[in-house]
């Protein structure tokens, strides 16, 4: 293959891989976004001043995306007899649980309380105890979180648990829930003497995505810069042997021709026949010679 042929080969390659590292930059500058107008909204929402449920949420209708984390103010009971348990809750290194109770309204709805973490138990997977909510009238404070998807494995939970907080999967064992959001439990007054451990704040790590994406541009900028090396490394190489083959009085090697398809030749048979002609037999002409003679 000719140089300048494989030297474009080779340019055509370090554009497709700079194409790809473009698209993977721009996808984690993207990821990069969304984490930030994360870390955004919780700056914004978690510390806030509570404010009675009705002002941000209204019945049966779905949390507005940028309440995620307000606090509100609900009064109200407990509906203990229905509480659930989450498994499968990574939180210490181990598989806890938490525990769900539903809470009844003064106004008739029933809103889903998360009161926080539990480990497992010494001598099985369920906890040794699960502290019971405060009985009567009382006033919690929550922050709003959005329910959870459904597991797409379909995998189930036994009675009393359930797989994941979707709220659809809590209302089948519950009853009617509010399906617009639930509450990550602040506080509870009266306290009760024991309860639950609280469910950690979110995480303000910003995610490796913006290097991420600085690393792909760098990669892009690499892949050029490979092959202006193997060009220019190929370029010198035939330049020393030209100059080597100089100083040995040998020709300077010229580049192989393209090969360029040829017309064939016609070929004449009359030609080709007298070309291919034998010469007369040395005898026969001896005997041509004697009849000339008589």
């Amino acid at each position: 293959m000719p140089a300048a042929a494989r030297w474009s080969m080779y340019v055509g390659i370090a554009i497709l891989f700079a194409i790809a590292c473009g698209f993977l930059s721009n996808w984690q500058f993207s990821r990069n976004a969304d984490r930030s107008e994360q870390l955004q909204l919780v700056a914004d929402n978690y510390d806030a001043a509570p404010v009675p449920l009705a002002d941000l949420l209204a019945p049966g209708a779905q949390m507005n995306p940028a309440d995620e984390w307000r606090p509100v103010r609900l009064e109200g009971r407990y509906l203990a007899d229905e509480q659930l348990l989450v498994r499968n809750r990574a939180h210490g290194g181990t598989a806890a649980f938490e525990q769900l109770v539903p809470f009844r309204l003064v106004d008739g709805r029933t809103f889903l309380v998360d009161r926080g973490w539990l480990p497992p138990g010494n001598r099985q997977a369920d906890p040794d105890e699960i502290p019971a909510p405060p009985s009567g009238d009382v006033v919690i404070e929550v922050r709003l979180r959005p329910e959870e998807a459904a597991p797409t494995s379909g995998r189930t939970a036994e009675p009393g648990q359930v797989p994941t907080i979707n709220l659809g999967l809590v209302a089948e064992q519950t009853g009617p829930i509010e399906q617009g959001a639930y509450g990550l439990l602040m506080s509870e007054s009266p306290a009760p003497a024991t309860a639950p451990t609280p469910v950690d704040p979110p995480s303000n790590d910003p995610g490796p995505y913006l290097s991420y994406a600085v690393q792909w541009i760098l990669f892009a900028v690499m892949g050029f810069g490979f092959i202006t090396y193997v060009i220019v490394s190929e370029r010198r190489l035939r330049r020393e042997e030209a100059e080597e083959a100089e100083l040995r009085g040998e020709p300077e090697p010229t580049p192989e021709p393209e090969e360029v398809p040829t017309e064939r030749r016609r070929v004449d048979p009359v030609a080709l026949h007298r070309s291919r002609k034998r010469p007369k037999d040395r005898d026969a002409d001896d005997e041509d010679a004697l009849l000339d003679a008589r």
